[in-house]
């Protein structure tokens, strides 16, 4: 009827997608035609890479280039490297064998330097034994300072037998009698000033320590205006150790220390009521 609506039937869904496929596929197969007018001409710089661009891989070329030449010097500069570590370290096992001699060197100067020291232990106990062994050959000996050159005439044991026991006045019994007595060094001229002194052993002991006993008690004495002393007779290290010691009296003295020297070399020191001997002056 006029004025009615057109009845349309509705489409399904798999006649849309039909319609749809074959419509995109229409498009696809007709060609693109192309407005002289409005298309650009074709021309060098649209075919061609743009000038710009070669600039850039130039200096891109020639950064790298520069890269590959300081890599190629730090390659010449870690051989250099190399080269002198291997140097180095060849000094290094030279020294090493170096310091190793060296060590086994002072390894072998310690095991002498031992032994040189047990040696010297040795020979200052020898030595020791030996002044022990030379004062004790000498205890019966006594030593006469200060007698006139020549004035024992022609028989040293025959003056001493007369003048000895007269000038320390003290009488022997059994009377003195010595082994051997005469005067120490090269003979002197007569009027010379310090005459030599005389070495005298004695037969018996106990006549040297009394005679000595008394010159330490009453000493010195005289014989004609002379000046005569009488000490013992020790070692020449004895001698040395006991001038060393009677070289401290002064300084005792001054601290108001008691002491004693005692034979041969052993000086005694008291000091707040505690005694103690001393073998050795620098002790």
């Amino acid at each position: 009827m006029p004025g009615n609506k057109p009845n349309h039937k509705p489409v399904s869904k798999p006649a849309r997608q039909l319609l749809f496929s074959e419509a995109l596929q229409h498009k696809r197969l007709t060609p693109t035609k192309i407005n002289p007018q409005t298309s650009p001409p074709l021309n060098e710089s649209t075919t061609m890479p743009d000038k710009d661009q070669s600039t850039t891989m130039d200096r891109i070329l020639q950064e790298i280039t520069t890269v590959s030449r300081r890599i190629e010097g730090m390659d010449a500069s870690i051989t250099s490297l190399t080269l002198e570590t291997k140097s180095m370290r060849s000094d290094i096992a030279g020294f090493q064998s170096r310091v190793t001699g060296l060590e086994q060197r002072m390894g072998s100067l310690e095991t002498q330097i031992n032994t040189s020291q047990v040696r010297e232990q040795d020979f200052i106990y020898l030595r020791s034994k030996l002044t022990d062994m030379e004062d004790r050959s000498r205890r019966d000996n006594i030593r006469i300072l200060g007698i006139p050159e020549n004035e024992e005439g022609s028989d040293m044991q025959t003056f001493l037998t007369s003048t000895l026991p007269k000038m320390i006045s003290l009488d022997f019994d059994p009377p003195l009698e010595f082994q051997r007595a005469h005067r120490m060094g090269p003979k002197r001229s007569d009027n010379s000033s310090r005459p030599r002194p005389i070495i005298a052993c004695l037969l018996r002991h106990n006549q040297t320590r009394q005679i000595l006993q008394v010159a330490r008690n009453h000493g010195p004495f005289r014989i004609d205006q002379h000046e005569i002393r009488i000490t013992a007779d020790y070692s020449k290290e004895t001698n040395e150790r006991r001038k060393a010691f009677l070289a401290l009296r002064p300084r005792l003295r001054k601290l108001e220390m008691k002491y004693g020297l005692f034979d041969p070399a052993r000086m005694w020191v008291t000091k707040n009521g505690v005694s103690k001997d001393f073998y050795n002056p620098t002790n």
